[in-house]
């Protein structure tokens, strides 16, 4: 296989120069392609979740699709709160725990995001509690905004047993959160500052979600972020670059102004160079202190179920969608129905190649293991992707396992921004 050395050779500069832009965006487009196709779920039939199979193990994703004011760049299914709507929708999730413990799963992990989970506290603290006495689970995280680390909230989360709190924080730039509709929401950069300050210590992680490459964003904004959250001494910190569906683009442009991936990679350089090796990686794009349960639960789970409203799973090879219809959800829960509205049965190449793609996104992938689940099939039908990764210089082999090199951390950074993209539009698509 080509040594990097010998890439620079073929493509010199710093760093691959104009070569790595143009293969970047080569990548980008064959992966929007790509995603966009596996994400179609068309002529799949009669919806449906397998049954489990074997006890490997599972997260349990919880959707929480409310919020007190929207935000114009998130592609999330979420609706303004309305508080009769919202305590029967979390009715309708306990009764659906019980529908999926009623067909012999079993869940490890839970993750519960939005939405904002945390809109009504003694709603969510009653669901994880049910989850709690249905399933076998030892790891539980928590989305949440900052207006609601309030001690009533976050003494409700730690009965619960939650030992992750995710505070979505996006930027403490006073200016961005204004263009964000969040700064009257939310508070200023500093109030934000204070309140996780305030919250550091009450739970085995506290994560906040940032995000990077923002139109008007700048290093410097950049540079200040980074400056607040190691002086807070945060424990992780998940920075997504900006994810934006066909739908929502044109908000975006209304309200931030044009999007330039040009600036991407230069960003996520800075970001990287300041928090390693202070954190480490815990994805692609999440930074950690010390080992914790990670946003991306697709990376340490395999499989997950989706509940909720708008929710996907992937279980067994079948990837599915719950109804994005609130109503339409609650009314096929009170039937005793699953909600679903789409699935696809991933063909075994596909099965493969989300499995490379999700593990490596985790930094490294253990060959023999995939290689033993299945069947020996792996290399025969991913050696085009491999040949071709490790050809820029993206992946590295140490035995027993392949790795992302430092060019491949920004590979895959672009490769799962163009698949939760694909994912977005789905559910533009299904909302109608």
């Amino acid at each position: 296989m080509c040594r990097s050395g010998r890439l620079r050779d073929l493509f010199p500069g710093n760093d691959f120069s104009g070569s790595a832009t143009l293969i970047n965006s080569i990548i980008a487009a064959k992966a929007r392609r790509e995603f966009s196709r596996a994400m179609r779920f068309e002529g799949g039939g009669i919806p449906h979740v397998p049954p489990p199979g074997d006890a490997r193990p599972r997260l349990l994703y919880l959707h929480i699709p409310f919020c007190e004011r929207l935000c114009p760049y998130c592609s999330f299914n979420r609706f303004v709160f309305e508080e009769n709507l919202c305590r029967d929708y979390f009715r309708a999730l306990r009764k659906e725990l019980l529908l999926y413990r009623d067909r012999g799963y079993d869940f490890g992990g839970v993750y519960v995001g939005g939405g904002t989970p945390t809109v009504l506290i003694d709603e969510l603290e009653e669901t994880i509690a049910v989850a709690r006495g249905a399933f076998s689970i030892h790891e539980l995280s928590v989305e949440t905004n900052p207006n609601h680390l309030t001690e009533d909230r976050l003494t409700a989360l730690q009965r619960a047993g939650v030992n992750r709190l995710s505070v979505g924080v996006q930027s403490f730039d006073d200016g961005l959160l204004h263009k964000m509709d969040r700064f009257d929401k939310y508070g200023s950069g500093s109030e934000i500052a204070e309140r996780l300050r305030n919250a550091l210590g009450r739970f085995g992680t506290l994560n906040a979600d940032m995000i990077f490459n923002f139109p008007t964003q700048t290093e410097a904004m950049i540079d200040r972020d980074l400056e607040i959250l190691t002086g807070i001494g945060i424990d992780q910190v998940t920075w997504y670059p900006l994810m934006v569906s066909d739908s929502t683009r044109r908000k975006v442009m209304e309200t931030l102004g044009r999007v330039d991936d040009r600036q991407e990679a230069r960003f996520y350089r800075r970001i990287v160079d300041r928090l390693v090796p202070v954190y480490r990686f815990s994805s692609a794009w999440c930074f950690s202190r010390r080992p914790a349960m990670i946003d991306e639960y697709i990376v340490d789970y395999g499989e997950y179920a989706g509940l909720g409203s708008g929710s996907i799973g992937y279980l067994n090879g079948v990837c599915y969608a719950n109804t994005f219809d609130i109503r339409g959800y609650i009314a096929q829960i009170e039937r005793g129905d699953l909600p679903l509205s789409a699935s696809r049965d991933f063909s075994l190449r596909e099965r493969i190649r989300y499995d490379f793609l999700m593990k490596l996104f985790g930094t490294r992938l253990n060959v023999a293991e995939l290689r033993n689940g299945y069947k020996g099939v792996f290399w025969r039908l991913l050696w085009p992707d491999l040949l071709a990764f490790f050809m820029i210089d993206a992946l590295s082999w140490r035995p027993p396992e392949i790795v992302l090199t430092g060019r491949g951390r920004y590979i895959w950074v672009i490769l799962m921004r163009e698949f939760f993209t694909a994912v977005n539009n789905f559910r533009d698509y299904c909302r109608g």
